[in-house]
């Protein structure tokens, strides 16, 4: 398994940045790697809700289902499949002074043949991490100056 994980700090209140943030279908806002989300369930976000979504990987783009398994008052965890990968990622708001603190894990588990290439694609997972945190301070940032 490959585990990606970042912490960043935003001016953005918890329940505001956590709104945003559990709502999937604005991660292409805030996270490069995933230009594309479309939510297939209606109504507020639940547990069982499901997403299309594309992901950009290694110059490639893939298409999962995402399907939110839990969802509480500040941590939402999606499971997201293809055929190649099953991918967790959870996020968590806490408050830190007057604002946030999100911590984002994503964790890959490789399929079939696939596995045996772990030790050389972790790095290209875990390069994934810089560009959506940075996407997320910035966006949680321009939400609490709004």
């Amino acid at each position: 398994m490959i585990t990606v994980t970042g912490t960043v700090h935003s001016a953005l209140e918890p329940a505001r940045a956590f709104d945003y943030l559990s709502a999937f279908e604005h991660t292409p806002e805030w996270d490069p790697g995933t230009p594309v989300v479309n939510k297939l369930s209606e109504g507020p976000v639940a547990v069982g809700h499901r997403y299309h979504a594309e992901a950009e990987f290694r110059g490639k783009r893939q298409a999962l289902t995402y399907e939110v398994i839990e969802l509480k008052a500040n941590r939402i965890t999606l499971r997201g499949e293809n055929k190649s990968v099953i991918s967790v990622d959870t996020i968590d708001v806490s408050p830190a002074g007057t604002g946030s603190e999100v911590k984002y894990t994503a964790e890959f588990q490789l399929k079939g043949w696939l596995k045996i290439a772990e030790p050389f694609v972790r790095p290209a997972f875990r390069s994934l991490a810089g560009p959506a945190m940075d996407g997320i301070k910035k966006t949680l940032d321009s939400l609490a100056a709004s």
